[in-house]
Protein backbone atom coordinates (compact mmCIF):
# COMPACT_ATOMS: atom_id res chain seq x y z
CA UNK A 1 0.00 0.00 0.00
CA UNK A 2 1.04 3.54 -0.54
CA UNK A 3 2.22 5.89 2.16
CA UNK A 4 -0.64 7.43 4.08
CA UNK A 5 -1.48 11.09 3.64
CA UNK A 6 -3.60 12.89 6.18
CA UNK A 7 -5.63 16.00 5.76
CA UNK A 8 -4.81 19.12 7.79
CA UNK A 9 -7.88 18.46 9.93
CA UNK A 10 -6.52 15.12 11.06
CA UNK A 11 -3.06 15.78 12.51
CA UNK A 12 -0.92 12.96 13.80
CA UNK A 13 2.72 12.11 14.09
CA UNK A 14 4.38 10.30 11.16
CA UNK A 15 5.22 7.28 13.29
CA UNK A 16 1.58 6.57 13.81
CA UNK A 17 0.88 6.22 10.10
CA UNK A 18 4.18 4.64 9.09
CA UNK A 19 2.51 1.29 8.55
CA UNK A 20 -0.80 1.54 6.69
CA UNK A 21 -0.98 -2.25 6.68
CA UNK A 22 -1.13 -2.37 10.48
CA UNK A 23 -3.66 0.48 10.53
CA UNK A 24 -5.86 -1.46 8.14
CA UNK A 25 -5.42 -4.68 10.11
CA UNK A 26 -6.59 -3.00 13.33
CA UNK A 27 -9.60 -1.43 11.62
CA UNK A 28 -10.65 -4.65 9.89
CA UNK A 29 -10.18 -6.71 13.05
CA UNK A 30 -12.52 -4.44 15.01
CA UNK A 31 -15.11 -4.43 12.22
CA UNK A 32 -14.92 -8.22 11.98
CA UNK A 33 -15.36 -8.64 15.74
CA UNK A 34 -18.42 -6.39 15.84
CA UNK A 35 -20.24 -7.91 12.85
CA UNK A 36 -19.28 -11.51 13.68
CA UNK A 37 -20.86 -11.18 17.12
CA UNK A 38 -24.26 -10.67 15.49
CA UNK A 39 -24.11 -14.22 14.07
CA UNK A 40 -21.57 -16.17 16.13
CA UNK A 41 -24.29 -17.27 18.56
CA UNK A 42 -26.69 -18.61 15.89
CA UNK A 43 -25.21 -22.11 15.69
CA UNK A 44 -24.67 -22.05 19.47
CA UNK A 45 -28.28 -21.24 20.42
CA UNK A 46 -29.28 -24.86 21.16
CA UNK A 47 -26.28 -25.24 23.50
CA UNK A 48 -26.98 -21.90 25.19
CA UNK A 49 -30.62 -22.94 25.61
CA UNK A 50 -29.60 -26.11 27.45
CA UNK A 51 -26.81 -24.47 29.46
CA UNK A 52 -28.65 -21.45 30.87
CA UNK A 53 -32.27 -22.59 30.77
CA UNK A 54 -33.64 -20.01 28.37
CA UNK A 55 -37.32 -20.06 27.49
CA UNK A 56 -38.17 -20.60 23.82
CA UNK A 57 -39.09 -16.92 23.36
CA UNK A 58 -36.29 -15.59 25.55
CA UNK A 59 -33.62 -17.34 23.49
CA UNK A 60 -34.07 -14.90 20.60
CA UNK A 61 -32.83 -12.11 22.89
CA UNK A 62 -29.33 -13.60 22.93
CA UNK A 63 -29.04 -12.06 19.47
CA UNK A 64 -31.59 -9.26 19.79
CA UNK A 65 -30.02 -7.80 22.95
CA UNK A 66 -26.88 -7.22 20.86
CA UNK A 67 -28.58 -5.93 17.73
CA UNK A 68 -30.90 -3.43 19.44
CA UNK A 69 -28.30 -1.09 21.01
CA UNK A 70 -25.87 -1.70 18.15
CA UNK A 71 -28.33 -0.48 15.53
CA UNK A 72 -29.95 2.13 17.75
CA UNK A 73 -26.85 3.99 18.90
CA UNK A 74 -24.67 4.03 15.77
CA UNK A 75 -25.46 7.63 14.85
CA UNK A 76 -24.66 8.74 18.39
CA UNK A 77 -21.44 6.72 18.32
CA UNK A 78 -20.42 8.40 15.08
CA UNK A 79 -20.98 11.86 16.57
CA UNK A 80 -19.05 10.92 19.72
CA UNK A 81 -16.05 10.14 17.52
CA UNK A 82 -16.25 13.57 15.92
CA UNK A 83 -16.31 15.34 19.27
CA UNK A 84 -13.92 13.23 21.35
CA UNK A 85 -11.51 12.11 18.63
CA UNK A 86 -12.04 9.02 16.55
CA UNK A 87 -9.10 6.99 17.79
CA UNK A 88 -9.97 7.76 21.39
CA UNK A 89 -13.60 6.76 20.84
CA UNK A 90 -12.58 3.65 18.91
CA UNK A 91 -10.27 2.44 21.69
CA UNK A 92 -12.87 3.15 24.40
CA UNK A 93 -15.56 1.27 22.50
CA UNK A 94 -13.24 -1.64 21.75
CA UNK A 95 -12.16 -1.88 25.41
CA UNK A 96 -15.78 -1.98 26.59
CA UNK A 97 -16.60 -4.54 23.90
CA UNK A 98 -13.73 -6.76 25.00
CA UNK A 99 -14.77 -6.58 28.67
CA UNK A 100 -18.42 -7.27 27.82
CA UNK A 101 -17.37 -10.27 25.73
CA UNK A 102 -15.56 -11.69 28.75
CA UNK A 103 -18.62 -11.14 30.94
CA UNK A 104 -20.89 -12.76 28.34
CA UNK A 105 -18.66 -15.81 28.13
CA UNK A 106 -18.72 -16.14 31.94
CA UNK A 107 -22.53 -15.80 32.15
CA UNK A 108 -24.20 -18.06 34.71
CA UNK A 109 -27.80 -17.13 33.96
CA UNK A 110 -29.99 -16.02 31.07
CA UNK A 111 -30.30 -12.53 32.52
CA UNK A 112 -26.53 -12.20 32.91
CA UNK A 113 -25.91 -13.19 29.29
CA UNK A 114 -28.56 -10.85 27.89
CA UNK A 115 -27.20 -7.90 29.92
CA UNK A 116 -23.64 -8.59 28.74
CA UNK A 117 -24.80 -8.88 25.14
CA UNK A 118 -26.56 -5.50 25.45
CA UNK A 119 -23.31 -3.90 26.65
CA UNK A 120 -21.51 -5.55 23.74
CA UNK A 121 -24.01 -3.92 21.37
CA UNK A 122 -23.58 -0.52 22.98
CA UNK A 123 -19.79 -0.82 22.76
CA UNK A 124 -19.96 -1.88 19.11
CA UNK A 125 -22.09 1.19 18.35
CA UNK A 126 -19.33 3.36 19.84
CA UNK A 127 -16.40 1.64 18.10
CA UNK A 128 -17.74 0.68 14.66
CA UNK A 129 -18.46 4.16 13.18
CA UNK A 130 -14.84 5.09 13.81
CA UNK A 131 -13.53 2.10 11.81
CA UNK A 132 -14.69 3.35 8.42
CA UNK A 133 -13.97 6.95 9.42
CA UNK A 134 -10.36 6.14 10.33
CA UNK A 135 -10.02 4.24 7.08
CA UNK A 136 -11.29 7.27 5.15
CA UNK A 137 -8.88 9.74 6.78
CA UNK A 138 -5.94 7.32 6.56
CA UNK A 139 -6.39 6.24 2.94
CA UNK A 140 -7.32 9.16 0.69
CA UNK A 141 -9.06 8.84 -2.70
CA UNK A 142 -7.17 6.58 -5.09
CA UNK A 143 -5.88 3.03 -5.45
CA UNK A 144 -4.88 2.66 -1.79
CA UNK A 145 -8.34 3.61 -0.55
CA UNK A 146 -9.98 1.32 -3.12
CA UNK A 147 -7.97 -1.63 -1.84
CA UNK A 148 -8.72 -0.74 1.78
CA UNK A 149 -12.45 -0.24 1.13
CA UNK A 150 -12.55 -3.53 -0.81
CA UNK A 151 -11.28 -5.38 2.24
CA UNK A 152 -13.64 -3.45 4.52
CA UNK A 153 -16.61 -4.26 2.28
CA UNK A 154 -15.62 -7.92 2.10
CA UNK A 155 -15.34 -8.09 5.89
CA UNK A 156 -18.76 -6.47 6.32
CA UNK A 157 -20.33 -8.81 3.79
CA UNK A 158 -18.68 -12.06 4.85
CA UNK A 159 -18.56 -11.52 8.60
CA UNK A 160 -22.05 -12.96 9.07
CA UNK A 161 -21.03 -16.29 7.56
CA UNK A 162 -17.64 -16.12 9.31
CA UNK A 163 -19.52 -15.87 12.61
CA UNK A 164 -21.59 -18.94 11.78
CA UNK A 165 -18.47 -20.92 10.80
CA UNK A 166 -16.58 -19.76 13.90
CA UNK A 167 -19.54 -20.38 16.19
CA UNK A 168 -19.99 -23.87 14.81
CA UNK A 169 -16.33 -24.79 15.24
CA UNK A 170 -15.96 -23.42 18.77
CA UNK A 171 -19.30 -24.77 19.99
CA UNK A 172 -18.53 -28.27 18.72
CA UNK A 173 -14.87 -28.36 19.76
CA UNK A 174 -15.03 -26.46 23.07
CA UNK A 175 -18.15 -24.63 24.22
CA UNK A 176 -20.55 -21.90 23.13
CA UNK A 177 -18.71 -19.66 25.59
CA UNK A 178 -15.61 -19.61 23.38
CA UNK A 179 -17.50 -17.85 20.63
CA UNK A 180 -17.51 -14.90 23.05
CA UNK A 181 -14.17 -15.50 24.80
CA UNK A 182 -12.28 -15.34 21.50
CA UNK A 183 -12.92 -11.58 21.37
CA UNK A 184 -10.86 -11.05 24.51
CA UNK A 185 -7.29 -11.81 23.31
CA UNK A 186 -8.02 -10.29 19.88
CA UNK A 187 -9.44 -7.16 21.49
CA UNK A 188 -6.50 -6.78 23.88
CA UNK A 189 -4.00 -6.91 20.99
CA UNK A 190 -6.00 -4.36 18.96
CA UNK A 191 -6.29 -2.04 21.99
CA UNK A 192 -2.53 -2.25 22.58
CA UNK A 193 -1.67 -1.44 18.95
CA UNK A 194 -4.27 1.27 18.32
CA UNK A 195 -2.58 4.19 20.21
CA UNK A 196 0.70 3.48 18.47
CA UNK A 197 -0.50 3.15 14.89
CA UNK A 198 -3.94 4.70 14.43
CA UNK A 199 -4.11 8.41 13.55
CA UNK A 200 -5.98 10.65 15.97
CA UNK A 201 -8.37 13.19 14.53
CA UNK A 202 -8.87 16.72 15.72
CA UNK A 203 -11.74 17.18 18.16
CA UNK A 204 -14.80 18.94 16.83
CA UNK A 205 -15.27 21.99 19.04
CA UNK A 206 -18.70 22.79 17.62
CA UNK A 207 -21.71 22.52 19.90
CA UNK A 208 -23.22 19.10 20.42
CA UNK A 209 -26.61 18.57 18.76
CA UNK A 210 -28.41 17.25 21.87
CA UNK A 211 -31.91 17.37 20.37
CA UNK A 212 -30.74 15.57 17.23
CA UNK A 213 -28.91 12.96 19.28
CA UNK A 214 -32.00 12.20 21.39
CA UNK A 215 -34.36 12.09 18.40
CA UNK A 216 -31.98 9.99 16.29
CA UNK A 217 -31.18 7.48 19.03
CA UNK A 218 -34.81 7.06 20.13
CA UNK A 219 -35.95 6.78 16.53
CA UNK A 220 -33.38 4.11 15.65
CA UNK A 221 -34.06 2.22 18.90
CA UNK A 222 -37.79 2.19 18.19
CA UNK A 223 -37.42 1.10 14.55
CA UNK A 224 -34.95 -1.70 15.37
CA UNK A 225 -37.13 -2.84 18.30
CA UNK A 226 -40.18 -2.82 16.03
CA UNK A 227 -38.51 -5.19 13.58
CA UNK A 228 -37.27 -7.46 16.37
CA UNK A 229 -40.68 -7.55 18.09
CA UNK A 230 -42.53 -8.14 14.80
CA UNK A 231 -40.50 -11.31 14.21
CA UNK A 232 -42.08 -12.97 17.26
CA UNK A 233 -45.30 -11.04 17.97
CA UNK A 234 -46.40 -10.21 14.43
CA UNK A 235 -46.75 -7.00 12.43
CA UNK A 236 -50.27 -6.24 13.69
CA UNK A 237 -49.25 -6.39 17.35
CA UNK A 238 -50.00 -3.17 19.28
CA UNK A 239 -46.44 -2.90 20.62
CA UNK A 240 -44.99 -3.47 17.15
CA UNK A 241 -47.17 -0.76 15.62
CA UNK A 242 -46.44 1.59 18.52
CA UNK A 243 -42.68 1.07 18.15
CA UNK A 244 -42.80 1.87 14.44
CA UNK A 245 -45.02 4.89 15.00
CA UNK A 246 -42.62 6.24 17.64
CA UNK A 247 -39.63 5.51 15.41
CA UNK A 248 -41.10 7.29 12.40
CA UNK A 249 -42.12 10.27 14.55
CA UNK A 250 -38.65 10.54 16.07
CA UNK A 251 -36.86 10.25 12.74
CA UNK A 252 -39.20 12.85 11.22
CA UNK A 253 -38.34 15.04 14.18
CA UNK A 254 -34.65 14.38 13.54
CA UNK A 255 -34.99 15.67 9.98
CA UNK A 256 -36.76 18.80 11.23
CA UNK A 257 -34.10 19.37 13.90
CA UNK A 258 -31.19 18.82 11.50
CA UNK A 259 -32.61 21.35 9.03
CA UNK A 260 -32.38 24.04 11.72
CA UNK A 261 -29.36 22.93 13.74
CA UNK A 262 -26.17 25.00 13.48
CA UNK A 263 -24.01 21.89 13.84
CA UNK A 264 -26.22 18.88 12.93
CA UNK A 265 -25.41 15.38 14.17
CA UNK A 266 -26.44 13.95 10.78
CA UNK A 267 -25.82 16.49 7.99
CA UNK A 268 -28.70 16.10 5.54
CA UNK A 269 -26.41 17.24 2.73
CA UNK A 270 -25.04 13.70 2.72
CA UNK A 271 -28.34 12.55 1.19
CA UNK A 272 -28.23 15.13 -1.59
CA UNK A 273 -25.86 12.91 -3.56
CA UNK A 274 -28.05 10.48 -5.53
CA UNK A 275 -25.33 7.83 -5.77
CA UNK A 276 -24.76 7.85 -2.02
CA UNK A 277 -28.47 7.75 -1.12
CA UNK A 278 -29.15 4.94 -3.58
CA UNK A 279 -26.19 2.96 -2.29
CA UNK A 280 -27.36 3.25 1.31
CA UNK A 281 -30.91 2.09 0.56
CA UNK A 282 -29.70 -0.71 -1.72
CA UNK A 283 -27.36 -1.81 1.08
CA UNK A 284 -30.30 -2.10 3.46
CA UNK A 285 -32.11 -4.59 1.20
CA UNK A 286 -28.91 -6.43 0.26
CA UNK A 287 -27.99 -7.02 3.90
CA UNK A 288 -31.59 -8.03 4.62
CA UNK A 289 -31.35 -10.74 1.97
CA UNK A 290 -27.90 -11.87 3.11
CA UNK A 291 -28.50 -12.07 6.86
CA UNK A 292 -31.87 -13.81 6.50
CA UNK A 293 -30.22 -16.39 4.22
CA UNK A 294 -27.59 -17.12 6.88
CA UNK A 295 -30.25 -17.35 9.58
CA UNK A 296 -32.57 -19.80 7.81
CA UNK A 297 -30.00 -21.83 5.93
CA UNK A 298 -28.26 -22.61 9.24
CA UNK A 299 -31.54 -24.07 10.53
CA UNK A 300 -31.95 -26.06 7.31
CA UNK A 301 -28.47 -27.55 7.57
CA UNK A 302 -29.04 -28.77 11.12
CA UNK A 303 -32.77 -29.52 11.06
CA UNK A 304 -33.10 -31.07 7.59
CA UNK A 305 -29.69 -32.28 6.48
CA UNK A 306 -28.72 -33.31 10.02
CA UNK A 307 -25.44 -31.38 10.07
CA UNK A 308 -23.69 -30.76 13.35
CA UNK A 309 -22.92 -27.19 14.40
CA UNK A 310 -19.40 -27.42 12.98
CA UNK A 311 -20.63 -28.98 9.72
CA UNK A 312 -23.25 -26.26 9.35
CA UNK A 313 -20.54 -23.65 9.79
CA UNK A 314 -18.24 -25.20 7.20
CA UNK A 315 -21.13 -25.51 4.75
CA UNK A 316 -20.92 -21.73 4.24
CA UNK A 317 -17.23 -21.80 3.32
CA UNK A 318 -17.73 -21.72 -0.50
CA UNK A 319 -19.61 -18.47 -0.16
CA UNK A 320 -17.32 -16.96 2.48
CA UNK A 321 -14.16 -17.77 0.51
CA UNK A 322 -15.49 -16.10 -2.64
CA UNK A 323 -16.59 -12.97 -0.77
CA UNK A 324 -13.03 -12.51 0.48
CA UNK A 325 -11.61 -13.37 -2.95
CA UNK A 326 -13.58 -10.47 -4.42
CA UNK A 327 -11.62 -8.11 -2.16
CA UNK A 328 -8.56 -8.96 -4.25
CA UNK A 329 -10.34 -8.84 -7.61
CA UNK A 330 -12.50 -5.71 -7.30
CA UNK A 331 -9.57 -3.21 -7.15
CA UNK A 332 -8.26 -4.83 -10.35
CA UNK A 333 -11.67 -4.91 -12.07
CA UNK A 334 -12.83 -1.41 -11.11
CA UNK A 335 -10.59 0.59 -13.50
CA UNK A 336 -11.65 -1.72 -16.33
CA UNK A 337 -15.42 -1.83 -15.79
CA UNK A 338 -16.28 0.91 -13.29
CA UNK A 339 -18.15 0.52 -10.01
CA UNK A 340 -21.62 0.78 -11.60
CA UNK A 341 -21.19 -2.18 -13.96
CA UNK A 342 -19.53 -4.22 -11.23
CA UNK A 343 -22.33 -3.46 -8.78
CA UNK A 344 -25.10 -4.43 -11.23
CA UNK A 345 -23.18 -7.57 -12.24
CA UNK A 346 -22.62 -8.53 -8.61
CA UNK A 347 -26.29 -8.10 -7.71
CA UNK A 348 -27.34 -10.17 -10.74
CA UNK A 349 -24.92 -12.97 -9.77
CA UNK A 350 -26.22 -12.94 -6.21
CA UNK A 351 -29.79 -12.98 -7.49
CA UNK A 352 -29.13 -16.05 -9.65
CA UNK A 353 -27.60 -17.90 -6.70
CA UNK A 354 -30.30 -16.94 -4.20
CA UNK A 355 -33.15 -17.74 -6.61
CA UNK A 356 -31.61 -21.17 -7.22
CA UNK A 357 -31.14 -21.68 -3.49
CA UNK A 358 -34.76 -20.79 -2.72
CA UNK A 359 -35.85 -23.98 -4.56
CA UNK A 360 -34.45 -26.27 -1.85
CA UNK A 361 -36.64 -28.95 -0.33
CA UNK A 362 -36.35 -31.75 2.22
CA UNK A 363 -34.88 -33.93 -0.55
CA UNK A 364 -32.15 -31.50 -1.65
CA UNK A 365 -28.50 -32.44 -1.37
CA UNK A 366 -25.71 -30.12 -0.32
CA UNK A 367 -24.00 -30.64 -3.67
CA UNK A 368 -25.00 -29.34 -6.14
CA UNK A 369 -28.33 -27.81 -5.00
CA UNK A 370 -26.76 -25.71 -2.24
CA UNK A 371 -23.00 -25.50 -2.80
CA UNK A 372 -23.22 -24.16 -6.36
CA UNK A 373 -25.79 -21.43 -5.57
CA UNK A 374 -23.57 -20.35 -2.65
CA UNK A 375 -20.70 -19.85 -5.12
CA UNK A 376 -22.83 -17.51 -7.25
CA UNK A 377 -23.90 -15.68 -4.10
CA UNK A 378 -20.36 -15.39 -2.75
CA UNK A 379 -19.01 -13.83 -5.94
CA UNK A 380 -22.00 -11.53 -6.40
CA UNK A 381 -22.41 -10.42 -2.79
CA UNK A 382 -18.68 -9.84 -2.41
CA UNK A 383 -18.64 -7.48 -5.39
CA UNK A 384 -21.87 -5.76 -4.29
CA UNK A 385 -20.79 -5.03 -0.72
CA UNK A 386 -17.46 -3.59 -1.83
CA UNK A 387 -18.90 -1.38 -4.57
CA UNK A 388 -21.79 -0.16 -2.39
CA UNK A 389 -19.32 0.86 0.33
CA UNK A 390 -17.16 2.68 -2.22
CA UNK A 391 -20.13 4.54 -3.72
CA UNK A 392 -21.41 5.55 -0.26
CA UNK A 393 -18.18 7.27 0.84
CA UNK A 394 -16.83 8.63 -2.44
CA UNK A 395 -16.50 12.41 -2.31
CA UNK A 396 -17.29 12.71 1.41
CA UNK A 397 -15.20 15.51 3.00
CA UNK A 398 -13.26 14.71 6.17
CA UNK A 399 -15.62 16.85 8.25
CA UNK A 400 -18.52 14.54 7.33
CA UNK A 401 -16.55 11.29 7.47
CA UNK A 402 -17.93 10.28 10.88
CA UNK A 403 -21.55 10.88 9.89
CA UNK A 404 -21.10 9.06 6.56
CA UNK A 405 -19.50 6.09 8.31
CA UNK A 406 -22.33 6.01 10.83
CA UNK A 407 -24.93 5.99 8.05
CA UNK A 408 -23.25 3.10 6.23
CA UNK A 409 -23.29 1.03 9.40
CA UNK A 410 -26.84 2.09 10.37
CA UNK A 411 -28.23 0.92 7.05
CA UNK A 412 -26.18 -2.28 7.38
CA UNK A 413 -27.44 -3.18 10.86
CA UNK A 414 -31.05 -2.13 10.28
CA UNK A 415 -31.03 -4.08 7.03
CA UNK A 416 -29.99 -7.26 8.82
CA UNK A 417 -32.64 -6.82 11.51
CA UNK A 418 -35.31 -5.97 8.92
CA UNK A 419 -34.44 -9.00 6.78
CA UNK A 420 -34.62 -11.51 9.61
CA UNK A 421 -37.85 -10.00 10.98
CA UNK A 422 -39.69 -9.99 7.64
CA UNK A 423 -38.47 -13.42 6.57
CA UNK A 424 -39.34 -14.88 9.99
CA UNK A 425 -42.92 -13.73 9.44
CA UNK A 426 -42.94 -15.48 6.06
CA UNK A 427 -41.38 -18.60 7.60
CA UNK A 428 -43.96 -18.82 10.40
CA UNK A 429 -46.88 -18.29 8.00
CA UNK A 430 -45.55 -20.95 5.63
CA UNK A 431 -45.02 -23.59 8.31
CA UNK A 432 -48.56 -23.10 9.63
CA UNK A 433 -50.04 -24.07 6.26
CA UNK A 434 -48.24 -27.43 6.06
CA UNK A 435 -50.11 -30.36 7.60
CA UNK A 436 -49.49 -34.09 7.89
CA UNK A 437 -45.80 -33.75 7.05
CA UNK A 438 -42.63 -34.64 8.89
CA UNK A 439 -40.80 -31.98 10.87
CA UNK A 440 -38.00 -31.86 8.28
CA UNK A 441 -40.47 -31.31 5.42
CA UNK A 442 -42.20 -28.52 7.34
CA UNK A 443 -38.88 -26.83 8.14
CA UNK A 444 -37.64 -27.16 4.55
CA UNK A 445 -40.85 -25.65 3.19
CA UNK A 446 -40.64 -22.72 5.61
CA UNK A 447 -36.99 -22.08 4.74
CA UNK A 448 -37.78 -22.17 1.01
CA UNK A 449 -40.52 -19.56 1.45
CA UNK A 450 -38.27 -17.38 3.63
CA UNK A 451 -35.50 -17.53 1.03
CA UNK A 452 -38.00 -16.54 -1.64
CA UNK A 453 -38.61 -13.44 0.46
CA UNK A 454 -34.86 -12.87 0.49
CA UNK A 455 -34.91 -13.03 -3.32
CA UNK A 456 -37.51 -10.24 -3.32
CA UNK A 457 -35.29 -8.17 -1.02
CA UNK A 458 -32.33 -8.60 -3.36
CA UNK A 459 -34.54 -7.67 -6.32
CA UNK A 460 -35.36 -4.42 -4.53
CA UNK A 461 -31.65 -3.72 -4.08
CA UNK A 462 -31.11 -4.29 -7.80
CA UNK A 463 -34.12 -2.16 -8.75
CA UNK A 464 -32.98 0.74 -6.57
CA UNK A 465 -29.49 0.54 -8.05
CA UNK A 466 -30.77 0.55 -11.65
CA UNK A 467 -33.16 3.42 -10.91
CA UNK A 468 -30.33 5.43 -9.32
CA UNK A 469 -27.98 4.77 -12.24
CA UNK A 470 -30.67 5.72 -14.78
CA UNK A 471 -31.60 8.90 -12.93
CA UNK A 472 -27.96 9.86 -12.50
CA UNK A 473 -27.24 9.29 -16.20
CA UNK A 474 -30.25 11.42 -17.16
CA UNK A 475 -29.13 14.22 -14.82
CA UNK A 476 -25.59 14.12 -16.20
CA UNK A 477 -26.90 14.22 -19.78
CA UNK A 478 -29.17 17.19 -18.98
CA UNK A 479 -26.29 19.11 -17.39
CA UNK A 480 -24.06 18.39 -20.41
CA UNK A 481 -26.75 19.67 -22.80
CA UNK A 482 -27.22 22.80 -20.69
CA UNK A 483 -23.48 23.47 -20.69
CA UNK A 484 -23.29 22.94 -24.45
CA UNK A 485 -26.21 25.32 -25.08
CA UNK A 486 -24.54 27.92 -22.86
CA UNK A 487 -21.26 27.50 -24.72
CA UNK A 488 -23.04 27.84 -28.08
CA UNK A 489 -24.84 30.99 -26.89
CA UNK A 490 -21.59 32.55 -25.73
CA UNK A 491 -19.91 31.68 -29.02
CA UNK A 492 -22.75 33.31 -30.96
Amino acid sequence: MTTTTLSPSTPTSPSKVSSPTIVLAIILTAQLMAVVDASVVITALPSIHRSLGFSATGLSWVQNAYMLPFGGLLLLGARAGDILGRRRTFVAGLALFTFASLMAGLAQSAEWLIAARAVQGLAAAVAVPSTLTLLMVTFHEGAARLRAVSLYGAISGAAGSVGIVLGGILTSALSWRWGLFINVPVGIVAIALAPRYLPETARDTKSFDVAGAVAGSLGMFAIVFGFIHAATAGWSNVITIGAFALGVAMLAGLVSIELRARHPMMPLRLFSDLQRSGSLVARLFLVGAMFSTFFFLTQYFQGVLGFSAIEAGFAFLPMTALVFAMARLVPWLTPRFGTTRLLVGGLLSGLVGLTWLSRISAGSHYFPEIALPLLFMGAGMGIAFITLTTRAITGVPDDDAGAASGLVNVFHQVGGTLGIAVMTTLFVSATRTVHHSSASHVLAHGVSVALTGSVASLLLALGITLATVTRQAATTAAVSIEHQELADAMAA
